[in-house]
């Protein structure tokens, strides 16, 4: 039987191509992932909040897996309605699931206090108007945002195409024009592939890396009660 040790559920954009492969690629024995999509083409606030609207329908159909804990896999998604809206959309995806629920952009903000972390520099793949919503609700949740940077990208499946190459140099440029103010660098969005370049980032940088797809992962994982050693996702995980 698939998920013997636990299961579990994530709610993805139609149009993300990175976020379960992810997830897939690291987690360990006996651990299951089991998806519902959200739909989603365009990275700006009307989908985003279209489909926000989807949530908890598509999320109750997850219950039917048995899943122990579910994930809303979208960083700007529980982000864009702000902080009310992060905290209201876990505690109904709880109830219609009756097991625990993280929204990335709150796994995010743990994952950084974990980290001790109170200064951020977030890099995004996103256009203007959805940077300065993540650096609103970061400022919300008490980080200080040292830069917030993004490549002006709007159609999901073009983030998708980005590559591990592209989060690290852009992390480490941000990393770099920060100088030393920044006690973290936060990559954001659940379709950016950034599992390669965690460790070379804080290698190279002596840095820690948040990052959507990592801090959500992590914030699932400390719900089961997993044990997350050998998982090769930066310091976060020897947390």
């Amino acid at each position: 039987m698939y998920g013997w040790r636990a299961r579990i559920g994530l709610l993805v954009p139609s149009s993300n191509t990175t976020n379960e492969l992810e997830f897939q690629r690291v987690l360990p024995e006996g651990v299951s992932l089991h998806t519902g999509r959200l739909p989603l083409e365009d990275v700006n606030a009307d989908e985003l909040e279209r489909m926000a609207g989807t949530a908890e329908r598509i999320g109750e159909r997850l219950k039917h897996a048995a899943v122990d804990v579910i994930c809303y896999g979208c960083t700007t998604g529980s982000l864009v309605k702000g902080h009310g809206y992060a905290e209201e959309l876990e505690s109904t995806l709880a109830s219609v699931t009756d097991v625990p629920a993280v929204a990335t952009a709150l796994s995010v903000e743990r994952a950084l206090a974990a980290l001790d972390a109170e200064s951020v520099a977030v890099v995004t793949p996103y256009i203007d108007d959805i940077n300065e919503r993540e650096r609103r609700f970061l400022e919300t949740g008490g980080f200080e945002v040292e830069s917030i940077s993004g490549h002006g990208i709007e159609r999901n499946t073009q983030i998708g195409a980005l590559t591990p190459e592209e989060a690290y140099r852009q992390a480490v440029g941000a990393i770099e024009e920060s100088g030393t103010d920044a006690d973290a660098v936060f990559i954001s969005c659940t379709n950016y592939r950034t599992f390669e370049a965690i460790e070379r980032i804080e290698a190279d940088t002596g840095v820690p890396v948040v990052t959507s797809n990592q801090a959500t992962l992590w914030d699932a994982m400390t719900n089961l009660e997993i044990d997350r050693s050998g998982m090769p996702l930066g310091r976060l995980f020897e947390t």
